[in-house]
């Protein structure tokens, strides 16, 4: 009987995939030594590839473009990247050098805003969309923006009173461009029937005819909408696109403005070797439908809006540990414990279960065991037991030869921005050190080190101590 961990992956899988090989009995990450980093920089470790947020967007850009010529589709599409999925300068600057557009969330995005066109990173004709609930501090901030030349900023209402902001604060001679998000009800298995971020749908015409309507210092151009749970092939996701593209429909009729959907939501990435999902299948379901309803009705097809974030850079990051130790907590718990903790370098797996892609580094050739992987802090809930496809972990058993170094990958949406870089973490656990690889001029791969491992006294600073 074959026992290695290669046996296992091969038998369970088709293996290698897109970005995963194995050479010399060690895995590389989109054709990345991971052993060489490990050996140059040591663990735990952050890893960005650069290169795969550019193949993703010009993945996506291929798959719109092809379904628009095959539908014959009158209209654009432009790919927006979300500035919360990861808001690193070299991440962010990445995603423009492939000519995409930004949305916003907060405040402090449109600093970034402005230090990005600083840079000549941007221009004042990039599209910014500004979406969230909109504190003061935010409005000011939007119309600033505004009243300072960016001829495509668009906030999106999340709520009626919104629009009086812009009203009393911006002072542009032309009108401002503005798009509604409509509220869309979750799903039956969500802890609220309708999501708290958006105007009721069935408020939004009255809206439009009282408030904006014939109202110079405004120009309604985008109906906006998202799904909490993506992109995905199922009856409530296609129900919720036909409800906003009837509303669409319905205010296109009486605002000839209005030439814009945001289809807000992205696509899933891979979180396991088994992950199946159908790309071309979609986009071309989104513009076929799209297409089909404003024929339907008589209307111009709108231009569509994207905004992906996890999709963007998800599939760009790692987490790569060490294993410490193995203990035998009762006749059948073998827990290996890692040198960081899952509550501080990857939260999604505390807290709302997520399953990331998970491989060891080495040891493919070794027998295989199940255990359990248990972080750093106090935490009785810092740990990791079980895969997206299968309710329990496999890894190779432990040797004296060298230590086990296991990977997480597809993780480089949202894990910083929820834990939060540096500062303090629970138990006081240090950020990981942060490595970035990219290719330079001449096409080869090179790393370099972004971001030390966190150190106590930064750390006692923030403290006061």
């Amino acid at each position: 009987m074959n026992n290695t961990y290669t046996d296992l992956v091969r038998q369970t899988f088709e293996f290698p995939q897109e970005g995963f090989e194995i050479k010399d009995n060690y895995l590389y990450f989109n054709g990345v030594n991971l052993k060489a980093l490990i050996d140059k920089y040591g663990t735990p470790m952050k890893i960005t590839f650069l290169p795969k947020i550019g193949m993703q967007i010009q993945k996506a850009k291929r798959m719109f473009r092809e379904a628009m010529k095959r539908h014959r589709y009158q209209g654009n599409y432009y790919y927006c990247y979300c500035t919360k999925s990861s808001h690193f300068s070299f991440i962010v600057e990445e995603t423009l050098k492939h000519g995409v557009h930004l949305e916003t969330s907060y405040t402090y995005d449109l600093e970034i805003i402005r230090k990005l066109y600083e840079r000549k990173k941007i221009t004042k004709d990039t599209i910014i969309i500004c979406n969230g609930y909109k504190t003061k501090s935010y409005t000011r901030a939007i119309a600033r923006l505004i009243n300072n030349g960016f001829k495509n900023v668009i906030p999106v209402l999340d709520n009626k009173a919104e629009l009086d902001d812009y009203r009393k604060l911006v002072r542009t001679r032309e009108p401002v461009k503005i798009g509604i998000r409509i509220a869309a009800e979750e799903e039956p298995t969500f802890d609220f029937y309708t999501s708290r971020l958006g105007i009721r749908s069935k408020d939004v015409l009255e809206f439009y005819v009282d408030k904006i309507k014939g109202n110079p210092k405004f120009q309604l151009k985008m109906i906006h909408f998202f799904l909490n749970k993506g992109i995905k092939d199922d009856i409530y996701y296609w129900s919720e696109l036909n409800k906003v593209l009837n509303i669409y429909c319905q205010l296109k009729k009486i605002c000839p403005e209005l030439d814009s959907l945001n289809i807000g939501g992205g696509f899933p990435i891979k979180h396991s070797l088994a992950f199946e999902y159908d790309y071309e299948y979609m986009v071309n379901q989104i513009v076929m439908n799209i297409k089909k309803a404003c024929k339907r009705s008589r209307v111009p097809t709108p231009d569509i809006y994207t905004e992906f974030g996890s999709y963007t850079v998800g599939e760009s990051g790692a987490m790569i540990y060490s294993v410490l130790g193995e203990k035998l907590q009762n006749d059948r718990e073998i827990w290996y414990m890692i040198d960081s903790s899952f509550i501080t370098t990857l939260p999604d797996t505390w807290g709302i279960g997520e399953k990331f892609l998970m491989l060891p580094i080495n040891k493919w050739d070794s027998e295989y065991q199940q255990v359990n992987l248990g972080g750093l802090t106090c935490d009785s809930h810092d740990f990791y037991t079980s895969e997206e496809h299968i309710n329990q972990v496999f890894l190779p058993k432990l040797d004296n030869h060298e230590p086990l170094y296991v990977g997480f990958f597809h993780t480089g949406a949202y894990q910083d921005q929820l834990s939060g870089y540096g500062g303090i973490k629970h138990c006081l656990i240090p950020s990981p050190k942060h490595v970035v690889i990219e290719y330079d001029r001449n096409g080869k791969l090179v790393d370099w080190l972004y971001a030390k491992e966190q150190s106590s006294k930064s750390m006692l600073k923030i403290l006061g101590y």
